[in-house]
């Protein structure tokens, strides 16, 4: 099997090299030069938001392309209608913003979607993403399998969600800890997303699905609980009213990564039907084993995780954590 990968150096595309090196497939890297990809695969570079960005790709064809652009859906478009022809496959790693909020709970793949276009410059994340997924349906029709993935989780997360929370309990001492302790959360391990997405493209799938683990697969409180476990146990969690943040002003998901309070937010994030991704062979691991391989690599780099540059770094400050606490 020939994958091309764009990207394929960071997180979510450099797991999918990985489960497809692991597989023994051939991999072309296609990226801007800045991060190294994994050995075993050929690199070759370009810009696609450049005149010509696309030039090292003029020639070659691939059994499956594998795109995690989320900008411009022009990028999108353009390696799609150079691809088209010289491609088998098309894999675009979407997003479950792609749907309109608010959203109730279950609703699988057929709910209402954001305005998209593929000549769109970037507009807002769900309005891109969904450009995007037009692009490729425009260019591969039913070879187009349309990832709409959750939070992702996992080892080489660039976003700092999880390893903001494993640094915490790290670091000892009375956490405040968002509750209620059993609400549940809904996301997918990037290993879990990655061996999905090619075991699919591989069956020859097309369209959209969600990629998620099963509503309520983890707790808040059993992924902050895993969080202090594995970091030493140093971490008091203290399960804090939602009212308490609410009246500090701390904004949920940002400066609490990972979790909102029940209502719109949290059915929209955390309340997707994932049935039809199940019964095509969705299988997620433990959120034990994600928490401790994530802090595993996250001790290999010294603690210090890679931050996207159009990312905000999340997380409490000392003086909210202290004025929480009554400090």
């Amino acid at each position: 099997m020939k994958l091309l990968m764009l990207g394929g150096t960071e997180f979510v595309g450099r797991a999918i090299t990985e489960d497809a090196l692991d597989r023994g497939w051939e991999v072309t890297v296609f990226h801007r030069g800045h991060h190294a990809p994994p050995a075993g695969t050929t690199a070759v570079h370009g810009d696609r938001t450049a005149p010509g960005g696309l030039d090292a790709l003029a020639e070659g064809k691939w059994d499956l392309v594998v795109d995690t652009w989320g900008g411009a859906p022009t990028a999108v478009r353009d390696s799609t209608r150079l691809l088209a022809g010289r491609t088998g496959r098309y894999v675009y790693i979407s997003s479950r913003s792609v749907h309109t909020y608010p959203l109730p709970a279950g609703t699988d793949e057929d709910g209402p979607l954001v305005e998209g276009s593929p000549d769109a410059a970037c507009v807002s994340y769900a309005e891109d993403k969904r450009g995007s997924e037009i692009a490729a349906v425009e260019a591969f029709g039913d070879r187009a399998l349309l990832v709409r993935a959750g939070l992702i989780i996992g080892p080489y997360e660039n976003v700092g969600r999880l390893p903001w929370w494993l640094n915490r309990t790290a670091r000892g001492g009375p956490v405040p800890a968002p509750g209620p302790h059993g609400l549940p959360l809904q996301y997918v391990d990037v290993r879990d997303l990655a061996h999905w997405t090619l075991d699919a493209a591989e069956a020859g799938l097309g369209g959209p699905y969600n990629l998620v683990s099963p509503i309520g697969h983890a707790t808040i409180g059993s992924l902050l609980e895993a969080c202090a476990a594995v970091t030493g146990g140093r971490a008091e969690l203290i399960w804090t009213d939602p009212a308490r943040f609410e009246e500090a002003g701390v904004q949920p998901w940002t400066e609490l990564p990972v979790w909102v309070p029940v209502g719109e937010m949290h059915d929209y994030m955390y309340g997707g039907d994932v049935t039809k991704a199940l019964a095509a062979g969705l299988k997620c691991r433990p959120v034990q084993e994600t928490v401790a391989d994530t802090w595993a690599w996250l001790q290999e780099l010294g603690g210090i995780a890679p931050q996207r540059a159009d990312r905000p770094s999340p997380g409490l400050s000392a003086e909210q954590e202290a004025a929480l606490l009554g400090l």
